[in-house]
């Protein structure tokens, strides 16, 4: 949704991102047969909250370049990356949470970067133990899969959504979480509301990556890497909370 906006005098457009509510409630987080960072399998309790249906564009990044007059990070005028309704990429990660203190600030809506527990809680749609959004079926059963991804991300929601109306979880690009990561978190992890360790060297990510040999990641799959660094296949989508 477009609009504009005053800052100290100044007239700025915004795109606003169209946000899902995720309900609050209890899911397993894990898999016991994935990788050993995504064990053990445990409980977890998550407030509701919103986040939104499309990871962040071009577009929308544009307007935020624009606003704080900052140079478009690498790729942006790559003719492979730079459709508006692409996911922007090469964000590091303390530039994705400048984009929501921006916005926050723009919209005056408190947006940040969802917690990975808010992430796996979202990705699996209020359904219990399946290892893809859409369910159990291999990613190369997915529309398409052989002919998407060939040179870049794809423009995001071009095919069905979750089942919150969330879309491209899992696929087109790495989507930066809040937490700090440690592979070993799961096993001390609070029951409710996990945030991550207080600090670490690699900032944690979910999702997958059109530039991999398998496209689109199990939703139980974690990544990471050092915050700073900013690859084409790396965005974000944001988050809002519901309760101060």
């Amino acid at each position: 949704m477009a609009s504009s906006s005053n800052i100290r005098g100044a007239e700025i457009k915004i795109i606003e991102p169209v946000m899902a509510r995720i309900p609050e409630g209890w899911f397993a987080m894990g898999c016991a047969s994935g990788r050993d960072d995504e064990k053990p399998v445990h409980r977890v309790w998550v407030d509701a909250f919103e986040l939104a249906i499309y990871q962040v564009t071009n577009a929308e990044y544009g307007c935020f370049l624009a606003a704080t007059s900052t140079a478009g990070p690498k790729h942006f005028r790559d003719a492979h990356f730079d459709d508006p309704k692409m996911p922007v990429v090469a964000v590091a990660w303390d530039e994705a949470a400048r984009y929501c203190e921006w916005l926050s600030a723009a919209t005056r809506k408190l947006y940040r970067l969802p917690t990975e527990a808010e992430w796996e809680r979202a990705a699996r749609g209020g359904v219990e133990g399946l290892l893809y959004p859409w369910g159990d079926r291999l990613p190369e059963m997915v529309p398409d899969y052989a002919k998407r991804w060939k040179l870049g991300p794809e423009p995001v929601g071009l095919y069905a959504p979750n089942a919150y109306g969330l879309y491209n979880l899992g696929d087109n690009v790495h989507e930066w979480c809040a937490d700090w990561y440690d592979d070993g978190y799961y096993a001390r992890s609070p029951e409710r509301n996990p945030r991550g360790p207080v600090s670490g060297n690699r900032r944690a990510s979910r999702g997958g990556s059109w530039r991999h040999h398998i496209k689109v990641t199990r939703t139980a799959a974690r990544s990471s890497i050092p915050p700073e660094l900013q690859y084409a296949d790396y965005g974000f989508r944001v988050a809002r909370s519901l309760s101060a």
